[in-house]
């Protein structure tokens, strides 16, 4: 059994840069036009992504409140434990350790050399190539020490906010057309719902940071800041954007875009604004793959000191020179290598969507059984506006997965289906655990 301990090297800043950077991905450059086809008016667009900030935001202010009681690493998967019991606990770190957190790194790195095919032509086994060797980089860098993730996760945060800063600074400042022409347009659209819907999908990845409490010098109240300051920057920084766009750009130009961002950017920069924000994007998938894999290894490494997985000794071993989760980020490394390759990682993400909220809700609802079980925590971090705050996440939570079994039922319960697999591996582990002791 491993006794070197995570080093506590995870600062303020790179704590937010964790959490700023895992949200803003290349989401903010392609979805204002999809948001605004389903909202019918720029202001209501608007008011779309203002909502979807404030669900998110209530979502992270709950969780935050969580997280100051129960300063643990591993995250939603060490919450749902202590909340509803060890198996809602397991179920949820089995599917994220095996499944999602590795798919997702694996989508992630391929977004990365898709985007850098705009610069360097490539086909699809090279374009795999360069995917597993951003892979490799960002795993080597934090096997080797946390403070190398962290530096890689700031500068990236900072890198991709250039080119979102630069279309918000000129696009606003600027005289150029149409100039706000468009922003009272009205088109038929699906609605607000499904305009809030979609950006729900831009606020997602916040929560990652809640993975790294064991290595934060006081994450009872960090994590709290980080949370809700970054959630509250990025809730702003994606209104201004929109904003911005709907300046630089006609409205029926943004509707028929399928990259608005780099149609805004080349309105405002010319013919290089294009290459300017494909670079921002490249920046900011990079960061986003870099925070992935780092808060995704410290699941199945607290899982392995639980004695939950296959492997559980190896996963659980703090490297004793680097003092960083080693083999649990190579584990994380390895799964995501099969995704790149198979090329299952986005079909593996699209069926665990349903059930990934199914657990988020339950970790927003779990408020109400924190203070239910202790009271109001003397000292900790209290969510303001108790109990509307909590709701009103609940809400959210709720209409994301009633909206995802309606519009794919099949691959809903084919990811309920995956994720009571784990329910075997779960009892057998647990009942070798009792035989030892």
């Amino acid at each position: 059994m491993g006794t070197t301990s995570l080093k506590k090297s995870v600062t303020f800043i790179e704590a937010m840069a964790i959490v700023i950077g895992m949200i803003i991905g290349s989401g903010i450059f392609l979805k204002p036009g999809i948001v605004l086809s389903h909202a019918g008016t720029p202001w209501m667009s608007i008011l779309a992504w203002t909502l979807g900030g404030v669900i998110t935001l209530a979502s992270a202010l709950s969780v935050a409140e969580i997280s100051s009681a129960i300063p643990k690493s591993g995250g939603l998967y060490t919450y749902l434990g202590e909340l509803y019991g060890s198996v809602f606990g397991f179920l949820l770190g089995w599917v994220q350790a095996i499944i999602s957190y590795p798919a997702s790194v694996a989508a992630l790195a391929i977004a990365f050399a898709t985007y850098s095919n705009y610069f360097i032509p490539m086909n699809g086994l090279g374009q795999k190539l360069l995917a597993v060797c951003a892979l490799a980089f960002i795993l080597i860098m934090n096997v080797i020490a946390t403070k190398f993730g962290g530096i890689i996760q700031t500068v990236a945060t900072v890198g991709k906010l250039i080119p979102v800063i630069g279309i918000i600074a000129f696009g606003l400042l600027s005289g150029s057309a149409p100039g706000f022409e468009g922003i009272h347009a009205t088109v038929t659209g699906a609605g607000l719902g499904m305009a809030v819907l979609g950006t729900l999908w831009a606020y997602d990845g916040w929560i990652g940071v809640t993975n790294m409490a064991g290595e934060m010098k006081n994450p009872a109240k960090t994590l709290p800041k980080v949370i809700s300051i970054g959630v509250l920057f990025v809730m702003a920084v994606y209104i201004l954007f929109n904003l911005a766009i709907f300046k630089a750009l006609p409205y029926e130009a943004i509707i028929a875009s399928e990259t608005p961002g780099a149609d805004a950017a080349e309105a405002l920069f010319g013919n290089g604004g294009g290459a300017f924000i494909t670079a921002g994007i490249i920046i900011s998938v990079f960061g986003a793959l870099n925070g992935y894999l780092m808060t995704a290894a410290r699941v199945p490494q607290v899982m392995g000191e639980q004695g939950q997985l296959p492997g559980s000794r190896l996963l659980q071993k703090i490297h004793p020179r680097f003092q960083t989760p080693a083999n649990a980020l190579i584990f994380q490394g390895v799964l995501a290598t099969v995704y790149i390759f198979s090329g299952t990682f986005n079909t593996l993400t699209d069926l665990l969507v349903f059930v990934l909220w199914i657990f988020f809700t339950m970790g927003v609802f779990g408020l109400f059984i924190l203070r239910r079980k202790h009271g109001k925590q003397a000292g900790g971090y209290k969510v303001p506006l108790y109990p509307l705050t909590p709701i009103i996440g609940v809400i959210g939570g709720i209409y994301i997965i009633v909206n995802t079994i309606i519009s794919t039922p099949g691959r809903s319960f084919i990811g309920i289906g995956i994720t009571l697999v784990g329910l075997p591996v779960y009892y057998y582990y647990n009942r070798a655990k009792a035989n030892r002791g």
